[in-house]
């Protein structure tokens, strides 16, 4: 059942950053759309790999992997 809660947590957390970067109340340049992504993909890569999906850990560890450097990225100065 906690397995399922995180997992769900994840996924809405995942998805809650695509609608939001769809819908542009986010955008690529925000730290906060690449937090959500690192966070939801975290939670799921975390199920998959106690679950022993390796495909989805991949996947979901790659996502996670790959969002860090927006959350870390300096944010850009104006002209």
């Amino acid at each position: 059942m906690l397995h399922q809660l995180i997992g769900l947590v994840g996924a809405l957390l995942v998805l809650g950053a695509y609608l939001a970067l769809q819908r542009r109340w986010l955008t690529l340049e925000q730290r906060v759309y690449h937090g959500l992504n690192l966070v939801g993909a975290g939670l799921l890569a975390w199920i998959a790999a106690t679950e022993r999906q390796v495909g989805l850990t991949l996947v979901e560890g790659a996502w996670a992997l790959l969002s860090l450097p927006g959350v870390f990225r300096p944010p850009r100065r104006s002209p």
